[in-house]
């Protein structure tokens, strides 16, 4: 059967002292709304509505940016969960699939969860996740009756001393057919303390009417919601714990897990090794054998297997470093690709570039890429060799076991197999050096006594 997800992302976030919208602020490189809908992806949703409120002009270009099929719903008033769910209504009139319900605010909830609440539907009507909390606190409480079923779902400040004993809690996510879904909310109002027409009722509701309702349950960690910058924190804390951990099972080395911090797209293979203080920014894939040295950032950017990046190396956008390259410390590249068996060890900055096969560019070297307006592109043959502190000034293209002095400020195109040198002529001025220096003195002294 086919799923359509509903996001409830229309919240202000008040606590956050922000002007941008709560579910915009970014745990591990993205929006708190993307990790819903990725996790919502998992079960290959048909249809990917978001209902926002504050924000919503910024709200629907983070979802479309996304996912560009995404819906952008907006709800101008906030009168409860279910008034939300309800605004999806005339946009799923014609969907028959089941719909499930995730909050923008509640980034950890794993893909196998909402898996398991899906394989749920296939037996009851309505599936609710719950979770049994180290503090109940001010959650909504999940009634279960002696059978085992889900009987109905109480608000703490509706809930009678008994009710609010239990620990079994809401975390709100709801799983039901299109037609239950909103066959119930049509029915729910707004006769409780908050004046506001509450999501859970329908679990009471769909008892009344002698449907079957089940609680499907996960760690309280993933039903963390974030509503202040120390809840963001938090959030943050956690999907970094379980995304180093993951790694950990996957095969991949970490010296030091806890200085390591992923985004929530990066991809390593296999026997890397990670070192300490390694960050990684959005879209990173890093092949199986590749090792990455210590104080390293990377961001959209590819390596290859054996390849060695590091330490206190930066990979930008467009880095391409194919197999066994070596970029090494102190060194920047960026839009650049690196053929195999290339070197970058020391000191140098590549952009805009493409080195050839097995080529050693020397330390200090800079490909001058930018003219103030346009980026021109640096083009390095196979087997050549730069030497250290050139300048390859683009456009320019050095050839097939071509060489450049130390030195040199390119500007041309250098043959394959040729030298190019292009140093300015040195000249020397016998005595010139102790001259200068006694008239600077001279003068730093008479400044000195002008002074006191």
């Amino acid at each position: 059967m086919s799923t359509a997800l509903v996001i409830l992302a229309a919240g202000k976030g008040t606590r956050m002292n922000s002007d941008l919208p709560k579910v915009l602020h970014q745990i591990a490189h993205a929006p708190l709304l993307v990790h819903a809908m990725r996790a919502g992806s998992a079960l290959a949703p048909a249809r990917n509505i978001v209902i926002a409120g504050h924000g919503a002009d910024l709200v629907d270009a983070a979802a479309r940016a996304y996912d560009d099929t995404a819906e952008v719903i907006l709800q101008t008033e906030q009168l409860g969960t279910g008034h939300a769910v309800l605004q999806a209504k005339e946009a799923l009139s014609d969907f028959k699939g089941d719909v499930i319900v995730l909050y923008g605010d509640t980034p950890l909830i794993r893909p196998e969860t909402l898996e398991a609440m899906s394989a749920a539907r296939d037996t009851y009507d309505v599936v609710v996740l719950g979770f049994e909390a180290a503090d109940p606190g001010r959650y909504g409480r999940l009634v279960v009756s002696d059978g085992g079923a889900l009987d109905r779902i109480v608000e703490y400040k509706d809930a009678t001393d008994e009710e609010r004993g239990i620990n079994l809690c809401n975390s709100g996510v709801i799983c039901a057919s299109s037609d239950v879904l909103f066959s119930l909310l049509s029915a729910v109002g707004n006769d409780n303390a908050a004046g506001e027409y509450y999501l859970t009722d329908i679990i009471g509701l769909a008892r009344a009417r002698g449907l079957t309702a089940t609680a499907v349950t996960c760690d309280e960690a993933e039903t963390l919601g974030v509503n202040s910058r120390v809840e963001l924190a938090a959030a943050e804390a956690a999907f970094q714990t379980r995304a180093r951990q993951t790694a950990l099972e996957d095969g991949i080395t970490l010296p030091a897990p806890e200085t390591v911090h992923f985004a929530y797209d990066t991809i390593v293979g296999r026997d890397c090794i990670i070192e300490q203080n390694v960050v990684f920014g959005p879209e990173v894939t890093i092949e199986s054998g590749a090792h990455i040295r210590a104080f390293c950032h990377l961001e959209g950017c590819h390596v290859s297997q054996r390849a060695i990046v590091g330490p206190y190396a930066r990979l930008r956008p467009g880095a391409e470093l194919a197999e066994d390259v070596r970029v090494g410390n102190f060194c920047e590249v960026k839009n650049a690709q690196i053929e195999a068996g290339a070197k970058v060890n020391h000191l140098s900055y590549i952009g805009d570039a493409t080195i050839g096969p097995r080529s050693n560019i020397g330390a200090g070297t800079i490909t001058c890429n930018y003219d103030g307006v346009f980026k021109h592109h640096t083009e390095v043959g196979r087997d050549a060799f730069i030497g250290s502190n050139t300048m390859l000034v683009a456009p320019v293209k050095i050839g097939n076991e071509a060489m450049t002095g130390s030195g040199s400020v390119i500007t041309s195109d250098v043959p394959d197999g040729a030298l190019a040198l292009g140093r300015a002529k040195q000249a020397n001025k016998a005595g010139l050096a102790v001259k200068l220096f006694e008239m600077l003195t001279s003068k730093k002294r008479k400044q000195n006594e002008e002074a006191e």
